[in-house]
């Protein structure tokens, strides 16, 4: 039987976080300006995804996420006023020959981004078990901007990941209210990525 230490009674690992991707301001009239403090607690929600997945082999990403999402926070408290959204974060703390919180958000946006495409090749593919999309989405995310020393320590989480049918369960017991849930949520967080990914592609993002 699943533990539902993740999640209430009747309810999901999703409706359980304290902010969803869903849930965050996308400022469509102003270049799609991602507001600040709701993306980073949406970040910090998703990181107890890897407590989801129940090894000790997933700390270090983890705790990689939420190193990132402090080294941007620090800068909004630093610079609140110039930090509303994370694109205006980026630039004017970039204006100061900076570049720790936009250094911070590369690596958070790689981090999201392998956990999204773990989870949309996993939802696409209802026969794969975790291992194999998590390793997929490893080799074409994270993995090319590793040193040597880290690849071995995140290649050893991808092969940590549990059974497939205990990991969904670990979501909420109502398997069509994980899989509505997961998909919105899913959605949001690649759109947001989507949106960070192009937005550090440009030339005023780079240091």
């Amino acid at each position: 039987m699943a533990s539902t230490s993740y999640y209430r009674a009747g309810g999901t690992w999703f409706g359980s976080l304290k902010k969803s991707f869903v849930d965050v301001p996308v400022n469509k009239d102003n270049d799609n300006a991602i507001s600040t403090t709701e993306f980073l607690e949406a970040s910090e929600s998703l990181a107890t995804l890897f407590d989801v997945l129940g090894s000790v082999a997933f700390t270090p990403v983890k705790n990689d996420i939420l190193g990132n999402v402090k080294k941007i926070r620090e800068r909004q408290l630093a610079a609140p006023a110039m930090s509303e959204d994370l694109q205006t974060l980026v630039l004017n703390e970039l204006k100061t020959k900076k570049h720790t919180a936009a250094e911070g958000l590369l690596w958070l946006v790689r981090g999201l981004d392998f956990t999204a495409q773990a989870l949309r090749q996993n939802v696409a593919s209802s026969g794969d078990e975790l291992s194999v999309s998590f390793k997929s989405a490893y080799s074409t995310t994270l993995k090319p901007h590793h040193s040597f020393m880290i690849k071995p320590i995140f290649g050893a989480a991808m092969s940590a990941t549990p059974y497939r049918k205990d990991f969904y369960e670990k979501l909420g017991g109502d398997k069509e209210k994980v899989e509505h849930e997961l998909r919105l949520w899913l959605s949001a967080l690649e759109t947001q990525v989507g949106i960070l990914k192009g937005f550090q592609s440009r030339k005023e993002a780079k240091w």
